[in-house]
C-alpha cells in the first residue's frame, strides 16, 4: 500500500473531514427543535422552568453551532482541492443544492439565530419566539439541501452528458431536489438527529437530577428527553425502513453488501443475520444468528421477495458498465456499520424506555445511581449510530463517487501530490480534535452549571446561594 497514494489520502481526508463534521450536526438540527419547544411552553403557560430551561439548551445549542460553522466550511474547499475532477463533471448539478443551502437556508438560519440571541429584550415575546422556529425552519432546509446533493452521488438525476460526454449538466432542478433518495434520507436524517438532542437532554437532567438540584425543572426535561428519543426512534425506523426499499431500487449492491449476501436468495432463503462469524469478507460464514424472511421483507415488503447477491450485481455491473473493476465495497465494513447503526440507537431507545418506567410518579423506589449514570453516560449513543450509518451509506456506494457515472478514483485531482494531502490532513485532524475538545468542554460546563436562577418569586429553582443572578430582561 502506497502510504503517499493521493486517493487514498485524499478519501481518509474528506471521511475524517465529514465525521467531525458530523459530530456538531445532529445536535444542532435536534437542540434548535428543543429549545424552541421549551420557549414555545414558557410562552404559552407562563411556567418560568421552561424558561430556565430555554435559557440552559440554547447555550448548549449556541456553543454547538458556533463549532459546527468551522468544520462545514473546510469541507466545502476539499471539492475544489483534492477532487477538483469530481467538481468539473457533476459541478453543474452538485453545486445547486449546495448553493441554496448557502445563499438561502444558511443565511436565513444565521440571520435568526442572530435575532434570537440578541432579542430577548429588545423583541416583542411573539416575534422573539418566532425567530427561534425560523431557526428550526433555516436548519431543517439547510439538511435537506445537502442531502439533495448527497442523493444526487447515489442516485444521479436531473441532469444529461454534455456534448462532449466531459460533464453532467443540470437540466431539471426539481427532479434533483424531489429524488427518491433524499425523500426518504431527509426524514431518516432528521429523527435519528433529533434522537441524539434528546439524549442529550436526557444526560443533562439526569446529571443534576443525581446530585439532588433543580428537581422541578430537570424532572421536566428528563420525561420530555425519555418521550422525545421514543418517538425519534419510531420516525428512525419507519424512514429507515422506507429508505431501505429505496436502495434496494437504486443501489441493490449496498443492500447486497449490507447482508454480505454473495448469492441471491428467495423466502426464507433471503435471512437477515443479526450476529455472524466468518471470513472478513463475508465469504464464508461459520456461523450465524438469522431471522427467516425478515431481508426479504426488508428488501421487498414481502415474505416471498428475492433479493440479488453480490456475485449476480458484480457480473451484471460489468456487462453494464464494462469489466476489470470490482463494484463490491468493502463488505465487512458495510456489514459490521449496518448492524451498529440499528444497535446503537435500539439501545438508547431501550435506556429510554426504562427511564420512564423507574421515573414514573408512582414508582415504589428511587432511581439507583448506577441507573443515573448510565443515563448519562449513554448520551453518545445516537450520535454514534448515526455516524456509522454514514459510514455504511458512503462506503456502500464505493467504488462509485458517483453511482454508475463515475468512479471515485477518476474523481481525485490529477496533480496533487500525496505529500501536501498528507500534510493537510495531519493538520485538519490536529485541529478538529482540538475544536471537538474544547466543544466538549463548553458544552459540559454549560451543563453542569444548569439554569441560571432568574428574578421571579414563584421559581421552583431559584438559589441565589448557588448562581449568580443573571441581568437580562426577561418578561
Amino acid at each position: 500500500m502506497d502510504f503517499l497514494d493521493p486517493l487514498l489520502l485524499a478519501r481518509w481526508q474528506f471521511g475524517l473531514t465529514t465525521l467531525y463534521h458530523y459530530l456538531f450536526v445532529p445536535l444542532t438540527l435536534g437542540l434548535a427543535l428543543v429549545v424552541a419547544i421549551f420557549q414555545t411552553a414558557w410562552h404559552r403557560n407562563g411556567d418560568v422552568k421552561w424558561l430556565h430551561l430555554t435559557r440552559l439548551f440554547g447555550k448548549i445549542f449556541l456553543i454547538n453551532f458556533a463549532m459546527g460553522v468551522v468544520t462545514g466550511i473546510v469541507q466545502e474547499f476539499q471539492f475544489g482541492m483534492n477532487w477538483s475532477a469530481y467538481s468539473r463533471f457533476v459541478g453543474d448539478v452538485f453545486g445547486a443544492p449546495l448553493a441554496f443551502e448557502g445563499l438561502m437556508a444558511f443565511f436565513f438560519e444565521a440571520t435568526f439565530i442572530g435575532l434570537w440571541i440578541f432579542g430577548w429584550d429588545r423583541l416583542p415575546r411573539a416575534l422573539h419566539l418566532a425567530s427561534i422556529w425560523m431557526v428550526v425552519l433555516g436548519s431543517t432546509l439547510s439538511a435537506y439541501f445537502i442531502l439533495a446533493a448527497n442523493a444526487f452521488m447515489q442516485n444521479p438525476v436531473g441532469y444529461q452528458m454534455a456534448a462532449d460526454g466531459g460533464r453532467a449538466e443540470l437540466i431539471d432542478f426539481g427532479a434533483v431536489l424531489t429524488n427518491p433518495v433524499v425523500l426518504a434520507a431527509f426524514p431518516h436524517t432528521i429523527f435519528a438527529a433529533w434522537m441524539f438532542a434528546a439524549a442529550v437532554v436526557i444526560a443533562v437532567s439526569a446529571w443534576h437530577l443525581s446530585r439532588g438540584q433543580h428537581l422541578v425543572t430537570m424532572r421536566s426535561s428528563l420525561r420530555f428527553g425519555l418521550w422525545f428519543m421514543i418517538i425519534s426512534f419510531a420516525g428512525t425506523a419507519l424512514s429507515g425502513d422506507q429508505l431501505g426499499l429505496v436502495m434496494v431500487s437504486t443501489q441493490p449492491m449496498k443492500m447486497a453488501a449490507a447482508e454480505a449476501l454473495w448469492n441471491s436468495a428467495c423466502g426464507a432463503d433471503a435471512s437477515f443475520s443479526i450476529f455472524s462469524l466468518g471470513t472478513p469478507d463475508g465469504s464464508e460464514e461459520i456461523w450465524s444468528l438469522r431471522v427467516p424472511y425478515l431481508l426479504s421483507f426488508l428488501s421487498t415488503h414481502t415474505l416471498d421477495g428475492c433479493v440479488e447477491g453480490l456475485n449476480d450485481l458484480q457480473a451484471q455491473y460489468e456487462t453494464q458498465f464494462g469489466e476489470g473493476v470490482s463494484y463490491m465495497p468493502i463488505i465487512w465494513v458495510t456489514y459490521w456499520s449496518f448492524r451498529w447503526m440499528i444497535g446503537l440507537g435500539g439501545a438508547a431507545t431501550l435506556i429510554a424506555v426504562a427511564g420512564l418506567w423507574v421515573t414514573r410518579k408512582n414508582a415504589k423506589r428511587p432511581v439507583a445511581k448506577w441507573m443515573w449514570k448510565v443515563a448519562i453516560w449513554a448520551a453518545p449513543l445516537p450520535l454514534l449510530g448515526s455516524l456509522v450509518g454514514w459510514v455504511f451509506t458512503e462506503m456502500g456506494r464505493q467504488p462509485w463517487i458517483v453511482f454508475s457515472l463515475m468512479l471515485t478514483e477518476d474523481g481525485v485531482s490529477p496533480n496533487v501530490p500525496g505529500w501536501t494531502v498528507l500534510i493537510s490532513l495531519i493538520a485538519f485532524t490536529a485541529i478538529y480534535a482540538s475544536l471537538a475538545v474544547v466543544e466538549f468542554g463548553l458544552i459540559l460546563k454549560a451543563a453542569q452549571k444548569g439554569p441560571d436562577p432568574l428574578p421571579d418569586p414563584n421559581d421552583p429553582d431559584a438559589d441565589g446561594d448557588r448562581s449568580p443572578q443573571l441581568t437580562t430582561t426577561v418578561y
